[in-house]
Protein backbone atom coordinates (compact mmCIF):
# COMPACT_ATOMS: atom_id res chain seq x y z
CA UNK A 1 0.00 0.00 0.00
CA UNK A 2 1.33 3.44 -0.94
CA UNK A 3 2.19 5.88 1.81
CA UNK A 4 1.24 8.82 -0.40
CA UNK A 5 4.62 10.41 0.28
CA UNK A 6 7.52 10.53 -2.15
CA UNK A 7 10.34 8.09 -1.43
CA UNK A 8 8.98 6.47 1.73
CA UNK A 9 8.59 2.90 0.53
CA UNK A 10 9.97 1.11 3.60
CA UNK A 11 9.11 2.33 7.08
CA UNK A 12 8.16 1.21 10.57
CA UNK A 13 4.98 3.30 10.23
CA UNK A 14 1.81 1.99 8.67
CA UNK A 15 0.82 4.00 5.57
CA UNK A 16 -2.08 5.73 7.33
CA UNK A 17 0.08 6.68 10.31
CA UNK A 18 2.21 9.14 8.32
CA UNK A 19 -0.72 11.58 8.25
CA UNK A 20 -1.33 11.75 12.00
CA UNK A 21 -0.63 14.86 14.06
CA UNK A 22 2.61 13.68 15.62
CA UNK A 23 3.83 11.78 12.56
CA UNK A 24 3.36 14.05 9.56
CA UNK A 25 5.87 16.56 10.97
CA UNK A 26 8.65 14.01 10.51
CA UNK A 27 7.27 11.97 7.59
CA UNK A 28 6.80 14.96 5.29
CA UNK A 29 10.37 16.34 5.75
CA UNK A 30 11.70 12.83 5.08
CA UNK A 31 9.72 12.67 1.84
CA UNK A 32 10.98 16.14 0.89
CA UNK A 33 14.55 14.97 1.48
CA UNK A 34 13.96 11.92 -0.72
CA UNK A 35 12.63 14.20 -3.46
CA UNK A 36 15.68 16.43 -3.23
CA UNK A 37 17.99 13.40 -3.30
CA UNK A 38 16.25 12.03 -6.40
CA UNK A 39 16.64 15.39 -8.15
CA UNK A 40 20.22 16.04 -6.99
CA UNK A 41 19.23 19.12 -4.99
CA UNK A 42 21.54 19.63 -1.98
CA UNK A 43 20.31 20.89 1.36
CA UNK A 44 21.60 23.96 3.14
CA UNK A 45 24.25 22.76 5.60
CA UNK A 46 25.11 24.63 8.75
CA UNK A 47 28.51 23.50 9.95
CA UNK A 48 31.35 24.77 12.12
CA UNK A 49 34.60 26.08 10.66
CA UNK A 50 37.66 27.81 12.11
CA UNK A 51 37.95 31.39 10.93
CA UNK A 52 41.21 33.18 10.15
CA UNK A 53 41.60 34.21 13.81
CA UNK A 54 41.30 30.64 15.05
CA UNK A 55 37.77 31.03 16.41
CA UNK A 56 34.84 28.71 15.80
CA UNK A 57 32.17 29.98 13.44
CA UNK A 58 28.94 28.54 12.03
CA UNK A 59 28.66 28.91 8.26
CA UNK A 60 25.93 27.94 5.81
CA UNK A 61 27.12 25.77 2.93
CA UNK A 62 25.43 22.89 1.07
CA UNK A 63 25.34 19.12 1.50
CA UNK A 64 23.94 16.31 -0.69
CA UNK A 65 21.08 14.42 0.90
CA UNK A 66 23.06 11.22 0.35
CA UNK A 67 25.55 12.54 2.91
CA UNK A 68 22.77 13.42 5.33
CA UNK A 69 21.35 9.90 5.11
CA UNK A 70 24.90 8.44 5.00
CA UNK A 71 23.75 6.13 2.23
CA UNK A 72 26.45 6.71 -0.43
CA UNK A 73 25.04 5.48 -3.76
CA UNK A 74 22.06 3.63 -2.28
CA UNK A 75 18.79 4.87 -3.82
CA UNK A 76 15.94 6.01 -1.59
CA UNK A 77 13.89 2.97 -2.60
CA UNK A 78 16.49 0.85 -0.80
CA UNK A 79 16.28 2.85 2.43
CA UNK A 80 14.22 1.94 5.46
CA UNK A 81 12.97 4.90 7.48
CA UNK A 82 12.37 4.14 11.15
CA UNK A 83 10.67 6.92 13.07
CA UNK A 84 10.91 7.58 16.81
CA UNK A 85 13.30 4.75 17.41
CA UNK A 86 16.68 4.16 19.02
CA UNK A 87 19.91 4.32 17.05
CA UNK A 88 21.39 0.99 18.05
CA UNK A 89 25.07 1.96 17.71
CA UNK A 90 24.67 4.73 20.30
CA UNK A 91 22.93 2.47 22.80
CA UNK A 92 26.34 0.83 23.28
CA UNK A 93 27.50 3.98 25.08
CA UNK A 94 24.83 3.89 27.79
CA UNK A 95 23.95 1.41 30.54
CA UNK A 96 20.38 2.67 30.67
CA UNK A 97 18.05 2.83 27.64
CA UNK A 98 18.56 5.93 25.53
CA UNK A 99 15.68 7.88 24.04
CA UNK A 100 14.55 7.36 20.48
CA UNK A 101 15.26 9.99 17.86
CA UNK A 102 12.85 11.26 15.21
CA UNK A 103 14.37 9.35 12.29
CA UNK A 104 16.79 6.45 12.04
CA UNK A 105 17.85 5.75 8.46
CA UNK A 106 18.68 2.13 7.69
CA UNK A 107 19.12 0.24 4.46
CA UNK A 108 16.85 -2.64 3.55
CA UNK A 109 19.57 -5.03 4.76
CA UNK A 110 19.01 -3.71 8.28
CA UNK A 111 22.28 -1.77 8.54
CA UNK A 112 22.10 1.44 10.57
CA UNK A 113 23.15 4.52 8.59
CA UNK A 114 22.16 7.77 10.29
CA UNK A 115 20.22 9.14 13.30
CA UNK A 116 18.45 12.44 12.64
CA UNK A 117 16.25 14.78 14.58
CA UNK A 118 13.58 16.20 12.26
CA UNK A 119 11.79 19.54 12.44
CA UNK A 120 9.10 21.09 10.25
CA UNK A 121 9.11 24.86 10.79
CA UNK A 122 7.37 27.85 9.26
CA UNK A 123 9.17 30.87 7.82
CA UNK A 124 8.62 33.56 9.10
CA UNK A 125 7.73 33.48 12.78
CA UNK A 126 5.19 36.01 14.01
CA UNK A 127 7.86 38.31 15.43
CA UNK A 128 10.22 38.22 12.43
CA UNK A 129 7.34 38.74 9.97
CA UNK A 130 7.34 42.40 11.01
CA UNK A 131 10.95 42.76 9.85
CA UNK A 132 12.33 43.03 6.28
CA UNK A 133 12.12 39.71 4.44
CA UNK A 134 15.87 39.13 4.63
CA UNK A 135 15.52 39.13 8.44
CA UNK A 136 12.79 36.49 8.59
CA UNK A 137 13.55 33.41 10.62
CA UNK A 138 12.21 30.15 12.07
CA UNK A 139 11.76 29.02 15.65
CA UNK A 140 13.38 25.83 16.94
CA UNK A 141 12.18 24.04 20.06
CA UNK A 142 14.73 21.44 21.10
CA UNK A 143 14.15 18.27 23.12
CA UNK A 144 16.65 16.81 25.55
CA UNK A 145 16.79 13.73 23.32
CA UNK A 146 18.40 15.88 20.62
CA UNK A 147 21.19 17.15 22.85
CA UNK A 148 21.85 13.65 24.17
CA UNK A 149 22.24 12.37 20.61
CA UNK A 150 24.50 15.34 19.94
CA UNK A 151 26.76 14.17 22.77
CA UNK A 152 26.70 10.53 21.68
CA UNK A 153 27.43 11.40 18.06
CA UNK A 154 30.34 13.63 18.98
CA UNK A 155 31.88 10.92 21.12
CA UNK A 156 31.25 8.21 18.53
CA UNK A 157 33.40 10.18 16.08
CA UNK A 158 36.36 10.34 18.51
CA UNK A 159 35.93 7.12 20.50
CA UNK A 160 39.37 5.87 19.47
CA UNK A 161 41.03 8.95 21.01
CA UNK A 162 39.62 8.85 24.51
CA UNK A 163 42.84 9.88 26.26
CA UNK A 164 43.09 13.08 24.24
CA UNK A 165 39.44 13.87 24.88
CA UNK A 166 39.82 13.24 28.60
CA UNK A 167 42.79 15.60 28.82
CA UNK A 168 40.63 18.42 27.47
CA UNK A 169 37.93 18.06 30.15
CA UNK A 170 39.69 16.44 33.12
CA UNK A 171 40.81 19.45 35.17
CA UNK A 172 37.55 21.35 35.03
CA UNK A 173 35.18 18.39 35.24
CA UNK A 174 37.04 16.55 38.02
CA UNK A 175 36.86 19.64 40.21
CA UNK A 176 33.05 19.64 40.20
CA UNK A 177 31.66 18.19 43.43
CA UNK A 178 27.93 18.29 42.68
CA UNK A 179 26.77 18.36 39.09
CA UNK A 180 23.22 19.14 40.22
CA UNK A 181 24.16 22.08 42.46
CA UNK A 182 22.78 25.26 40.90
CA UNK A 183 25.27 27.63 42.55
CA UNK A 184 28.35 25.56 41.74
CA UNK A 185 27.34 24.84 38.15
CA UNK A 186 26.36 28.44 37.45
CA UNK A 187 29.93 29.51 38.18
CA UNK A 188 31.73 26.57 36.57
CA UNK A 189 29.80 26.22 33.31
CA UNK A 190 31.75 28.99 31.50
CA UNK A 191 34.90 26.92 32.03
CA UNK A 192 33.11 23.89 30.61
CA UNK A 193 32.18 26.03 27.59
CA UNK A 194 35.86 26.74 27.05
CA UNK A 195 36.59 23.01 27.22
CA UNK A 196 33.98 22.36 24.56
CA UNK A 197 35.52 25.07 22.39
CA UNK A 198 38.91 23.38 22.71
CA UNK A 199 37.35 20.01 21.87
CA UNK A 200 35.60 21.36 18.79
CA UNK A 201 38.64 23.21 17.51
CA UNK A 202 40.53 19.93 17.60
CA UNK A 203 37.85 17.68 16.13
CA UNK A 204 35.55 19.91 14.04
CA UNK A 205 36.46 18.03 10.86
CA UNK A 206 34.58 15.05 12.31
CA UNK A 207 31.22 16.78 12.66
CA UNK A 208 28.25 15.09 11.02
CA UNK A 209 24.58 15.83 10.30
CA UNK A 210 22.25 15.74 13.29
CA UNK A 211 19.20 17.93 12.69
CA UNK A 212 17.14 17.96 9.49
CA UNK A 213 14.99 21.08 9.49
CA UNK A 214 12.42 21.37 6.72
CA UNK A 215 11.09 24.89 6.22
CA UNK A 216 7.92 26.05 4.54
CA UNK A 217 7.64 29.70 3.65
CA UNK A 218 4.40 31.66 3.65
CA UNK A 219 3.49 35.09 2.32
CA UNK A 220 4.30 36.86 5.57
CA UNK A 221 1.70 36.04 8.23
CA UNK A 222 -0.72 34.84 5.56
CA UNK A 223 -1.43 31.09 5.43
CA UNK A 224 -0.75 31.14 1.67
CA UNK A 225 2.48 29.51 0.56
CA UNK A 226 5.17 31.67 -1.03
CA UNK A 227 6.01 30.96 -4.67
CA UNK A 228 9.35 29.48 -3.55
CA UNK A 229 8.09 27.67 -0.51
CA UNK A 230 10.20 24.68 0.59
CA UNK A 231 13.77 23.91 1.56
CA UNK A 232 15.83 21.91 4.04
CA UNK A 233 18.44 23.20 6.46
CA UNK A 234 20.68 20.51 7.96
CA UNK A 235 22.61 21.24 11.14
CA UNK A 236 25.77 19.34 11.98
CA UNK A 237 26.11 18.21 15.58
CA UNK A 238 28.81 20.86 16.11
CA UNK A 239 26.78 23.69 14.55
CA UNK A 240 23.72 22.64 16.53
CA UNK A 241 25.71 22.72 19.77
CA UNK A 242 26.73 26.32 19.15
CA UNK A 243 23.09 27.32 19.66
CA UNK A 244 23.54 26.68 23.38
CA UNK A 245 27.32 26.84 23.92
CA UNK A 246 27.56 30.38 22.54
CA UNK A 247 24.88 31.49 25.01
CA UNK A 248 26.43 29.75 28.00
CA UNK A 249 29.31 32.16 28.63
CA UNK A 250 27.05 34.74 30.22
CA UNK A 251 27.19 33.85 33.92
CA UNK A 252 23.75 34.36 35.45
CA UNK A 253 22.36 34.09 38.95
CA UNK A 254 21.00 30.65 38.17
CA UNK A 255 21.45 27.97 35.51
CA UNK A 256 19.84 28.96 32.23
CA UNK A 257 18.68 26.33 29.74
CA UNK A 258 21.68 26.91 27.40
CA UNK A 259 24.05 26.60 30.38
CA UNK A 260 22.36 23.36 31.42
CA UNK A 261 22.69 21.90 27.91
CA UNK A 262 26.35 22.93 27.82
CA UNK A 263 27.14 21.36 31.18
CA UNK A 264 25.38 18.14 30.22
CA UNK A 265 27.34 17.90 26.96
CA UNK A 266 30.68 18.47 28.70
CA UNK A 267 29.90 15.92 31.40
CA UNK A 268 28.84 13.28 28.86
CA UNK A 269 32.01 13.68 26.80
CA UNK A 270 34.20 13.62 29.91
CA UNK A 271 32.60 10.55 31.46
CA UNK A 272 32.55 8.71 28.12
CA UNK A 273 36.24 9.46 27.66
CA UNK A 274 36.91 7.71 30.98
CA UNK A 275 34.81 4.58 30.59
CA UNK A 276 33.19 4.46 27.11
CA UNK A 277 29.84 3.81 28.78
CA UNK A 278 27.72 5.97 31.07
CA UNK A 279 24.26 6.20 32.58
CA UNK A 280 23.09 8.81 30.11
CA UNK A 281 19.51 9.24 31.23
CA UNK A 282 20.59 9.46 34.87
CA UNK A 283 22.81 12.41 33.93
CA UNK A 284 19.95 14.18 32.20
CA UNK A 285 17.48 13.52 35.01
CA UNK A 286 19.95 14.58 37.71
CA UNK A 287 20.95 17.83 36.00
CA UNK A 288 17.46 19.32 35.70
CA UNK A 289 17.99 22.47 37.80
CA UNK A 290 14.26 22.91 38.30
CA UNK A 291 13.42 22.97 34.60
CA UNK A 292 11.49 20.51 32.46
CA UNK A 293 13.60 17.52 31.52
CA UNK A 294 11.96 16.90 28.13
CA UNK A 295 12.41 20.42 26.74
CA UNK A 296 16.03 21.55 26.48
CA UNK A 297 15.76 25.07 25.04
CA UNK A 298 14.19 27.17 22.29
CA UNK A 299 15.67 29.44 19.62
CA UNK A 300 13.63 32.37 18.35
CA UNK A 301 13.49 33.46 14.72
CA UNK A 302 15.94 36.34 15.01
CA UNK A 303 18.62 34.24 16.67
CA UNK A 304 18.02 31.43 14.16
CA UNK A 305 18.61 33.84 11.26
CA UNK A 306 21.97 34.89 12.71
CA UNK A 307 23.16 31.29 12.33
CA UNK A 308 21.43 30.43 9.03
CA UNK A 309 23.00 32.88 6.60
CA UNK A 310 22.22 31.15 3.30
CA UNK A 311 20.56 33.22 0.56
CA UNK A 312 18.20 30.29 0.10
CA UNK A 313 16.23 31.53 3.09
CA UNK A 314 15.13 34.47 0.94
CA UNK A 315 14.28 32.17 -1.95
CA UNK A 316 13.87 28.52 -0.91
CA UNK A 317 14.99 25.95 -3.47
CA UNK A 318 11.62 24.27 -4.09
CA UNK A 319 8.53 25.98 -5.48
CA UNK A 320 5.12 25.56 -3.88
CA UNK A 321 4.05 23.37 -6.80
CA UNK A 322 6.50 20.65 -5.76
CA UNK A 323 4.00 19.62 -3.11
CA UNK A 324 2.05 17.86 -5.84
CA UNK A 325 5.08 15.67 -6.51
CA UNK A 326 5.90 15.00 -2.86
CA UNK A 327 2.29 14.23 -1.88
CA UNK A 328 0.36 11.91 -4.17
CA UNK A 329 -3.08 13.05 -5.46
CA UNK A 330 -5.89 12.56 -2.99
CA UNK A 331 -3.73 12.44 0.12
CA UNK A 332 -3.95 16.09 1.13
CA UNK A 333 -7.51 15.33 2.23
CA UNK A 334 -6.04 13.15 5.00
CA UNK A 335 -4.52 16.16 6.75
CA UNK A 336 -6.11 18.03 9.63
CA UNK A 337 -6.86 21.65 8.73
CA UNK A 338 -6.57 22.82 12.34
CA UNK A 339 -2.81 22.48 11.99
CA UNK A 340 -1.05 25.48 10.48
CA UNK A 341 0.90 23.68 7.75
CA UNK A 342 -2.17 21.66 6.79
CA UNK A 343 -4.12 24.92 6.50
CA UNK A 344 -1.57 26.26 4.03
CA UNK A 345 -1.94 23.17 1.87
CA UNK A 346 -5.72 23.41 2.05
CA UNK A 347 -5.76 27.10 1.16
CA UNK A 348 -3.24 26.66 -1.63
CA UNK A 349 -4.49 23.52 -3.33
CA UNK A 350 -8.13 23.01 -2.38
CA UNK A 351 -9.61 26.46 -3.04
Amino acid sequence: MSTGLFGIEHSNRMPQDHWGKNCFNSSFPTAMACYMMKNNIPAVYNKVVMDETGNLKVVSTEIPIQNVFNCNTVDFCELDFHFETIYKDYQNFSFDPIDGIDLVVKNTKGEYLSPLEVKLTVLPTDSTSRKPEDKWGCELVIRSATTSYCALGMFDAVKKETMSVREIFEDNCASIQNWDNDFEMTHKTPNLSQCLDTFQKKYYLRQKPLLLQAIWKTQGKSPLLAEQAFDIVVWSDYAFSRLFIDSSYNTEDTMSRPMRATARLARCLWELSKSNKIRLMDIYRQMAFGNQTDKEFAINGSKWRKYVTSDRILSPKLSKDVIQEIIEPGYIERLSPERRFDQSLYFTYRT
